[in-house]
């Protein structure tokens, strides 16, 4: 599976790069480095800001050691504002419980009940997957570090029902629905996307669509599905389609179903291929992605899909110098600002192959690309970075890197303006 490959070769390209330390940057600075302790360790998701400027996020690995993985299954954190710096807060080890969640890949959002909500890879009732929140205890807490309590809203059952297995990400509709896609299960083994509906506090989860793995797309690894203002959901598969690099997808709803409609076949030529990453939305109704390989720079494309006629039109906005071959552009959705500047990470590309942060700036037409830190793998920076960037009000950019940082278990950053 081209995932695993992936893995494997990242792992041979990070201990065989030579790691060059660049000049020092005066906007970028590290605010933690992860331990592999109770804090968790490879926060392979982002962070989500709170109105206070705290963070929370989520761990792949790391956490409680009586995970009954036996090593950790993951964590979720809170790095809290303190004075002029940050002091990481462990919120919840998973794994510690029968039918827990574990190993969580995705961003935290938060509900109306201002509890975190997300998804875990694996873990649940079949190690399949689950939807969960936590929220601080009902009563309060008299200690320094103040643990949060977990509920297990869902777990997916792989193909004993066609729900889908290995989800990352959620999204809430305005009536506080939960949409996602899983990357496997469904009827065929492709992914799936649903609807989760919430009823006396019991949720309910219903398909949308089975990806069949061929011409409709396969895997929507992770593509954070997006609304458009008539209620119709956008999204990616990282393959399938029409020449098997990957689509953009669009699902419409209509007297109770949903219809699946591919807008975009990905070539892997100067368009790009493989979209891990969702897309976003500006104020016009054009759509945003990003490719992780390909394009004429072999490090994956940023790409627009404007409404025309009844149908869309792709455009190539950028196309990233890179390691061609090896699926090193951007992992997750871009980030827009007020000004139309789009942000993002790359996993491995930049200029030490080991990841970095841009900004896309729109000058006349022409879209003009910006490095603004390339991680190098040393004790103040991290590396390999799949996150993408979330953004506040001061312009300041926030991410994580996978790897590397004090002690080689991955770190959180920010970049000033």
């Amino acid at each position: 599976m081209r995932s695993f490959v992936l893995c494997i070769a990242l792992s041979i390209l990070f201990a065989l790069t030579v790691l060059v330390s660049p000049a020092p940057a005066q906007t970028f600075k590290l605010l933690y480095n992860f331990t592999g302790g109770p804090d968790g360790a490879h926060p392979y998701a982002g962070v989500t800001m709170d109105a206070a400027g705290n963070l929370y996020g989520t761990t792949n690995v790391g956490g409680d050691s009586n995970c009954n993985s036996g090593h950790g299954c993951g964590t979720v954190y809170e790095l809290k504002r303190k004075g002029t710096g940050f002091v990481l807060n462990p919120l919840y080890s998973f794994g510690v419980v029968p039918n827990d969640a574990g190993i969580a890949n995705a961003p935290v959002v938060f509900g109306r009940d201002g509890a975190l909500y997300s998804t875990t890879s694996y873990g649940g009732t079949l190690g399949k997957g689950a939807v969960f929140k936590v929220r601080p205890l009902p009563t309060a807490c008299k200690t320094a570090l103040c643990p949060w309590s977990e509920e297990v809203l869902y777990s997916f059952q792989g193909g004993a029902n066609g729900d889908g297995a290995n989800p990352i990400g959620l999204i809430f509709d305005q009536a506080g629905n939960i949409y996602g896609t899983t990357s496997g299960g469904g009827t065929y083994g492709h992914g799936t996307v649903y609807e989760m509906t919430s009823s006396g506090g019991v949720w309910t989860d219903s398909i949308l669509h089975i990806f069949g793995g061929g011409v409709d797309g396969s895997i929507p690894y992770r593509s954070v599905l997006v609304f458009d203002n008539a209620g119709n959901l956008y999204g990616t598969t990282s393959l399938g389609g029409s020449y098997g690099y990957g689509t953009v997808f669009q699902l419409t709803p209509s007297g109770g179903a949903w219809t699946e409609n591919v807008i975009y076949n990905f070539t892997e030529g100067q368009d790009g291929g493989y979209p891990y990453a969702g897309l976003i939305f500006d104020q016009a109704g054009n759509l945003y992605g990003a490719t992780t390989d390909a394009g004429t720079g072999g490090g994956g494309t940023i790409f627009e899909l404007s409404p025309s006629g009844g149908g869309w039109t792709f455009s190539v906005l950028y196309s990233i110098t890179g390691l061609g071959g090896y699926s090193c552009g951007p992992a997750w959705a871009l980030t827009r600002d007020a000004a139309g500047n789009l942000y993002d990470t790359t996993q491995c590309d930049g200029a030490n192959n080991l990841g970095n942060v841009f900004r896309l700036t729109n000058t006349g037409g022409t879209w003009a690309y910006t490095s603004l830190h390339d991680f190098s793998n040393n004790t103040n920076d991290g590396a390999l970075p799949a996150s993408g960037v979330t953004l506040d009000t001061n312009g300041n950019l926030y991410g994580t890197t996978n790897y590397g940082g004090a002690n080689g278990k991955g770190t959180i950053w920010e970049i000033a303006p």
